[in-house]
């Protein structure tokens, strides 16, 4: 019988890590850049320690957290989509209610963490769980939902400034709009892959909205988010040690053009990926300038 305990127990606790995703770090990748942008840019190349192990510490609670609610809300969807129909879900290994519980923990830790820094930051924490929160339902009532992830995501911009500096300063907001727009560039190529599975069930995205104008639209909104992270640096003073990061991410954005040009769904799917290449170049980039 003990034996046969401890066997749920490592089956409950291996579809938990399943349904956070912590199998496929890339989210949490793509969270954690922008996140580190911010924080050696208000941090001025010396971020403080415990600032940022809260803020990474987040980044990886609040990631996981986003998996178990946007699989709460697609519970009904993922189990007609050839991607998702095995989440544990939709396959009914993880219910609904124990969904929300785990959904609730990951929070309350993460907001347990942000109790240790300043009042200004904590009242900041409350927009990032509801745009966490929210997020998965704008698909049933927005082509948009790639917004409102950029949004979600890039919170921690803002509050890194706040926790850091105390302030919010107009680079602040710059760097979350360049944020907010990486997000609907690799959520759109995200979604893509997804399309046809999405057009049959009834759900709304940016790779619907934008039809077969999307690689194009993609490739406007690089331009646009480059042209904001030349005007960060331009604002900032800068030098030729960000720049030459930035000249190598726009290296790997104009792959990604290559790479979804046919649309075919495993390539679309591989420049997902490899955006988190574009946001480590960035933030290397920002490291080297710095040091």
């Amino acid at each position: 019988m003990p034996g046969m305990n401890t066997a749920v127990i490592k089956d409950r606790l291996h579809q938990y890590y399943l349904l956070t995703r912590f199998d496929r770090p890339i989210g949490i990748l793509l969270l954690l850049w922008p996140t580190l942008w911010a924080l050696w840019i208000a941090g001025e190349g010396r971020p403080d320690p415990y600032v940022l192990f809260v803020f990474v510490s987040g980044v990886v609670l609040m990631r996981a957290a986003g998996c178990v609610i946007n699989d709460y809300a697609d519970r009904d969807i993922d189990p007609h989509v050839a991607r998702t129909r095995l989440r544990p879900i939709a396959a009914g290994k993880v219910t609904p209610r124990e969904a929300l519980t785990l959904f609730a923990v990951l929070c309350l830790t993460a907001f347990g963490l942000v109790l240790t820094l300043d009042k200004f930051t904590i009242a900041l924490s409350f927009g990032g769980v509801a745009l966490a929160t929210v997020y998965p339902f704008m698909k049933r009532y927005t082509h948009l939902p790639q917004v409102v992830l950029g949004m979600a995501f890039g919170w921690a911009v803002p509050m890194a400034f706040a926790a850091q500096t105390g302030s919010l300063p107009k680079i602040a907001w710059l760097l979350y709009v360049v944020t907010i727009l990486w997000a609907v560039i690799y959520d759109t190529m995200y979604a893509m892959v997804d399309r046809e599975d999405d057009l049959q069930v009834g759900v709304k995205s940016t790779a619907i909205l934008f039809g077969d104008a999307d690689q194009l639209i993609i490739g406007l909104l690089q331009l646009v988010m480059f042209a904001g992270l030349l005007l960060v640096g331009a604002q900032l003073g800068l030098g030729y040690s960000y720049y030459m990061g930035l000249v190598f991410a726009l290296g790997f954005a104009v792959w990604h053009q290559y790479l979804i040009h046919q649309r075919e769904p495993r390539q679309c799917f591989k420049a997902f990926l490899s955006n988190n290449r574009v946001g480590m170049l960035i933030f290397l980039g920002l490291l080297f300038e710095y040091l």
